[in-house]
């Protein structure tokens, strides 16, 4: 990023011309930062931009606007984690836009009042959340209803949210009171709902009204909407979604933004001049919402918040094209400024109107009724009545809010929330002294947000269903009506887990009473983590020197996944192993969420990580995968998912478990159902890697080779014959006399061979059905497949492939001497009579009988097997290119022998000796390499492989 351009380079690809875009300002602040003691980040070069500096040229300018009587909206766009949260709404001392643009603008009104400005000043505020296609009031959730807040259209005003809470504020402080409030609202709905904050939208709106009179003596209202939105994360759905999967992710949580950018590219369209053009606005409650900003009256700014890790590269340019493509779109703002009588005047006549259509009976209006029944008119003029109706109390209400005074608002105001702060003041005044838990989340804005203060004496954990009530409620997964027991007796804080329950401290499950002590994590259930806090404990360590560790998300959820049996420290990580941390941190917590949610849904089936070596994926280095295997506790099927195949079904479970909790009808066909996979998918059952050094220099290749699975573990054994072929296809003999002694002699010539897969012995009993092979050689797009075999364990597929390359390149020189071609053994699982048994236990006695059996899939032996069989390979192929040549010498010594007895050829054989000295050093360091390689043989069956593998090496 520099001045105003910011330049977009994908290491992996080298040869790809960097992308450039322009924008009106492109911020750099991933790093040149260094942290205040007041905890605010302060740039160390000139190229980094604070917050402050964000603000001044963003936020002051949608101010400015806002004071003139312009709508502003300015919302972030971009994927999770890139930092759009931090922009709107920042956390600790780095305060956001929204927090600076409501102090600047109070602090600016308390200016104006001091220097004799007579106009009323007026500013509430509204907040709410876009989730699922459902819009939640975070400042009202108690009038929140099932199916979320409708979303109408006003004739004028455009689309509105029906019924949500527009607080009135007098100062600052209130403000940021309102804002804490719903964003502890919103976590406490994300926890209960298992809901991922990344998923929803939040939009603050403040409205702010100056109240006057004009030159003329007219009293004037000059009203500003102001939007700040912070956007779901925008991942493509080839990213976080599956593709391939027959079941899509909930179509309403992606149809938001993927509507949005519909929506964004039809409004560039219609600004380059196109016409005709639609813009699918009612597609989705959010661009309903945004219509105004996107589109219309409104002064519009967009920031894009952009990831600089490379394994981003694809989902950073898709934000930067967005972003360009939305810089052509043009709004055109007014002045929303009107005599206030006739906006009241305004607002009568069009209720007259409203009242003499309803006592005509609604009307149909233009062709909507055209072809219709008389039914389907009955219906469209019931909507329409409704419709009317409740435009006609939304006028009516507002008239009554115009007349009524800003005083009287704000006591109605204070009325209403006065004892809620005064509560809140005096909770935060109690836990400065008194021990208690304070919440973690994954997004840092839902972090310290849900406080429960542990008080002398006993109090009971658990959901809202216990009788007599809770002390401490907590609802969502895994959470018992008597979940636990926490006491306090003069500081000593104690948990006692109820049985079954599921609780972890410090990562680590505990199935008796503990001790807890400041800064201890505490999970309850499968979705409330929570951290200790204890003032003396804090006091004491602080009085002793000893400087506690800050407590994060990541950190819990890496010391859970290390008592799951992962590897998660990281001394001496390769940047590889970091991002497989990374991905560990994330996928833990939703395959536990996973599995709570099938067991209360009794759906028969438990999740585990499976960590997928490159080598088992045929690559030599690279990645560690991790996949989710899912497996049937019945019937012992089981299926390997990639990571976004399970992230799209999770939030698919996520969806069903909610409307289970609601009591809304949540049981799904098969078809339909997230927990279910076809016994019939294809599965992998395993792979083989076969080392095709040998074809270099033309000789035969005959392998009987173990089928590994993704965890190295034997699985069957496969013949694979890899044959030279004379040019007419045909396979070579010793006739042919195909070999050659120097690899380098192929290039550019003529190279023939034929892969044969025969058969394959031994495979586990339960992959009987259509088991197939498949295999890509060297840069072919489309996988070469064998034939079917059901009803044995040891097909014969008698697959033979002829491939053959003209000119041999070095590059394909390159591949078989160094890449395995991996042969992939597929199939489908047959049922498992002798567990039919198990059919009428629940989920909850399936797991308990599945207790003790490993969680996590690691294969790090693999990469040592594979090694190993590499460096037999290369013995054989040592051994029989030794032989070839002692035949080819023994060819050669004795046409020297024929000349010497022929005295006529005397003279040539000196010649001929000559000639030959390279291949008798070829030869002879062929025999130096059979040496060696006999005893790496010996060292491998001594266990000594990896040093051995060296010396040949």
């Amino acid at each position: 990023m520099q001045d105003k351009s910011t330049t977009i380079k994908d290491p992996s690809a080298p040869e790809i011309e960097p992308k450039k875009f322009t924008f009106d300002f492109s911020y750099w602040s991933h790093d040149d930062f260094t942290e205040r003691e007041d905890g605010y980040l302060t740039g160390t070069t000139a190229r980094y931009a604070d917050q402050i500096q964000v603000f001044d040229d963003l936020g002051r300018g949608v101010l400015a606007n806002a004071w003139k009587g312009y709508n502003c909206s300015l919302f972030a766009y971009g994927q999770t984690g890139s930092g759009k949260s931090y922009s709107i709404v920042g956390y600790g001392s780095n305060k956001g836009i929204v927090p600076m643009a409501c102090e600047e603008l109070f602090r600016k009104i308390e200016e104006k009042k001091a220097s004799g400005d007579n106009h009323e000043f007026q500013v509430s505020l509204s907040m709410l959340e876009i989730y699922n296609e459902q819009v939640r009031d975070l400042l009202n959730p108690k009038g929140n209803k099932k199916g979320g807040l409708k979303v109408r259209e006003h004739p004028k005003k455009g689309f509105y949210v029906d019924q949500l809470v527009n607080v009135p504020v007098k100062d600052y402080g209130e403000i940021e009171k309102r804002i804490e409030e719903g964003t502890r609202n919103r976590t406490v709905a994300a926890t209960n709902m298992n809901a991922t904050s990344s998923r929803a939208h939040t939009n603050v709106a403040i409205t702010f009204s100056q109240k006057g009179k004009n030159e003329a003596g007219q009293d004037m209202t000059k009203t500003s909407s102001i939007n700040l939105v912070d956007l779901a994360g925008s991942e493509r759905a080839d990213s976080t979604g599956a593709t391939g999967d027959r079941l899509k992710e909930g179509s309403a949580i992606n149809q938001s933004l993927s509507t949005l950018g519909n929506v964004i590219k039809a409004l560039a369209d219609q600004s380059s001049g196109k016409k005709a053009v639609m813009v699918p606005y009612r597609d989705s409650v959010l661009t309903r919402l945004l219509k105004n900003a996107l589109g219309g009256n409104s002064k519009t700014v967009m920031i894009a918040a952009l990831s600089p890790a490379d394994i981003n590269y694809e989902e950073t340019l898709s934000t930067l094209r967005f972003a360009d493509r939305a810089k052509a779109i043009k709004t055109t703002a007014v002045v929303n400024e009107s005599p206030t009588d006739k906006l009241i005047r305004e607002l009568r006549e069009e209720n007259k109107k409203l009242q003499e259509m309803l006592a005509k009976g609604g009307v149909v209006q233009g062709d909507v009724s055209v072809g219709a029944t008389e039914e389907e008119k009955e219906l469209i003029r019931k909507q329409l009545e409704e419709e009317l109706a409740l435009q006609l109390a939304e006028n009516q209400r507002e008239m009554e809010e115009m007349k009524r005074t800003w005083e009287d608002k704000l006591k109605d105001a204070h009325k209403s929330y006065g004892d809620q702060d005064t509560a809140e003041n005096k909770l935060k005044e109690m836990r400065e002294k008194t021990p208690h838990f304070w919440n973690l989340n994954e997004d840092p804005q839902l972090t310290k947000m849900v406080f429960h203060t542990i008080e002398q004496g006993d109090h009971r954990i658990g959901n809202n269903r216990a009788d007599p009530p809770n002390t401490i409620i907590l609802n969502g997964l895994s959470i018992l009506p008597e979940h636990a027991n926490v006491s306090n007796r003069n500081g000593s804080i104690q948990l006692q887990p109820a049985k079954d329950a599921r609780v972890l401290v410090n990562g680590e499950r505990v199935m008796s009473e503990v001790p807890l002590h400041h800064n201890d994590r505490v999970m309850f259930g499968s979705s409330h983590l929570y951290v200790v806090h204890h003032p003396k404990e804090l006091a004491a360590a602080k009085k002793a020197g000893v400087k506690l560790k800050n407590v994060t998300y990541d950190m819990a959820q890496e010391e859970i996944a290390q008592n799951s049996g992962f590897d998660m420290q990281t001394d001496g990580k390769s940047k590889e192993d970091i991002l497989l941390m990374e991905d560990l941190v994330a996928l833990v917590p939703m395959v536990n969420e996973a599995n709570a949610m099938s067991e209360e849904l009794n759906k028969k089936v438990v999740f585990e990580i499976a960590l997928v070596s490159p080598q088992a994926r045929g690559l030599k280095e690279g990645r560690t995968e991790v996949k989710v295997k899912m497996r049937h506790l019945e019937t012992d099927h089981y299926w390997l998912w990639s990571r976004n195949k399970f992230v799209n079904r999770k939030y698919l479970m996520q969806e069903m478990y909610q409307n289970y909790v609601e009591g809304e009808a949540w049981d799904l066909s098969e078809e339909k159902d997230p927990f279910h996979e076809d016994p019939e998918t294809d599965m992998m059952i395993g792979s083989v890697h076969v080392y095709l050094a040998s074809l270099t220099y033309m000789i035969e290749l005959e392998e009987y080779l173990v089928i590994n699975d993704y965890k190295a573990n034997e699985q069957g054994h496969m013949e694979v014959k890899v044959v030279p072929c004379t040019n007419e296809g045909h396979e070579a003999t010793d006739d042919d006399d195909l070999f050659v002694d120097d690899p380098e002699d192929l290039v550019d010539q003529k190279m023939t061979f034929a892969v044969k897969i025969p058969c394959i012995r031994g495979l586990p009993s339960k992959f009987s059905t259509n088991v197939y092979c498949k295999y890509k050689f060297y840069l072919d797009k489309e996988a070469v497949v064998t034939q079917k075999i059901s009803g044995t364990s040891n097909p014969d597929f008698n697959h033979i492939k002829v491939f053959s390359y003209e000119p041999v390149t070095q590059r394909l020189l390159d591949y078989l001497a160094y890449q395995p071609l991996v042969i992939e053994v597929w199939g489908q699982q047959s049922s498992s009579s002798a567990l039919k048994a198990r059919k009428k236990m629940t989920t909850t006695e399936l797991i308990g009988s599945e207790r003790g059996k490993s969680a996590t899939s690691v294969n790090a032996g693999f990469k040592d097997d594979d090694e190993k069989y590499r460096m037999l390979c290369d013995l054989a192929t040592a051994k029989r290119r030794t032989e070839r040549l002692e035949s080819k010498m023994k060819a050669i010594e004795d046409l020297v022998a024929t000349a010497r007895n022929n005295k006529s050829l005397t003279v040539q054989v000196a010649e001929l000796q000559e000639a030959l000295k390279p291949s008798t050093q070829r030869f002879k360091a062929a025999a130096k390499v059979i040496a060696m390689t006999e005893r790496a043989k010996r060292a491998s069956e001594d266990g000594t492989i990896k040093s051995a593998a060296c010396s040949v090496m």
